[in-house]
């Protein structure tokens, strides 16, 4: 019996219509993209780990896919660095800026505006220098002490920017200085004259120890870092050891608020809380510290 729709011999079948790839019509095709069903021709399709995606279906799973993050919730990337560098330039530019006021490269600290407007010195910060506090920061006695501190936090630096994140990285640098400063104040000398970046060097030293520790690594290579530096801030005369405990003080801080809170309570927002509490401190140290030097001087 033949079939009334088709006017062959008995027995003959009709011939399917063949398709047509969807990105290039002009193309017939007999493959289709196992994951839409969409007919394809071999040119928009990529091997998967069942059958063949088209493209399109790979552009679209690759804009829903979740970004790689670190440990802390920051974008995973292999360009990191940029941070630290504009930190080790703000440090250079500070030197150069003591080096040509001073006209020596060595004695950079003789006749320099910007170090006698910046050095972290307890009276004038008591009578209104408070620009000291951070600003001491990116001044060093000489290319030697530049460099060290620059070789210190080029080692350091990048790696922890990497991990916990520009704004984060930037919040503990930040709390590390004004937590050496605030140390400086508190327990330095009242007529020391302070400079230098390794307060907030020390913290992010620090820092690392407290990234180390959430995981789940052992610190101690760190650890050994820090004691080593403590013995040489404590046996070579002039560097400044409450500047440098003041610093991994608050940057250990810091750190522990950014990558433990969150996973604790489930809050973003408590990590930036919590770097905000150790700024808080460090700020009403030294405060309370500037109260007590005038009342001293009589101001």
């Amino acid at each position: 019996m033949t079939n009334p729709g088709w006017g062959g011999a008995p027995g003959d079948q009709p011939t399917p219509p063949q398709s047509r790839c969807v990105r290039h019509p002009d193309r017939p095709t007999g493959l289709a993209c196992s994951r839409c069903g969409r007919p394809a021709c071999p040119e928009c399709l990529r091997p998967a780990a069942v059958g063949q995606h088209c493209v399109d279906c790979i552009q679209a799973a690759n804009r829903s896919a979740a970004p790689v993050r670190t440990v802390v919730g920051a974008p995973a990337s292999s360009r990191y660095g940029l941070v630290t560098y504009i930190i080790m330039g703000l440090n250079v530019l500070a030197f150069a800026v003591t080096a040509a006021q001073s006209g020596s490269l060595m004695e950079n600290t003789r006749g320099s505006a910007l170090f006698q407007e910046w050095a972290l010195y307890a009276p004038l910060v008591a009578t209104g220098d408070v620009q000291r506090v951070i600003g001491s920061g990116f001044l060093h006695y000489g290319p030697i002490h530049l460099l060290v501190n620059m070789f210190a936090l080029y080692i350091i630096g990048r790696d922890l920017e990497a991990i916990l994140g520009k704004a984060r990285y930037v919040a503990v640098y930040v709390v590390s200085l004004l937590g050496g400063s605030a140390s400086v104040l508190v327990l330095e000398s009242p007529g020391a004259v302070t400079v230098g970046a390794s307060g907030a060097i020390f913290g992010l030293l620090g820092a690392q120890a407290v990234v180390l520790l959430r995981l789940k690594r052992s610190p101690t290579p760190v650890l050994v870092i820090i004691g080593l530096n403590i013995v040489i801030s404590i046996s070579i005369p002039g560097i400044s050891l409450w500047g440098h405990m003041g610093g991994l003080v608050a940057g250990a801080a810091a750190t522990a608020a950014v990558v433990f809170l969150p996973s604790r309570t489930r809050s973003p927002k408590v990590a930036w809380a919590g770097v905000a509490a150790v700024a808080v401190v460090a700020l009403a140290i030294i405060a309370v510290r500037i109260l007590d030097i005038r009342a001293q001087m009589g101001i």
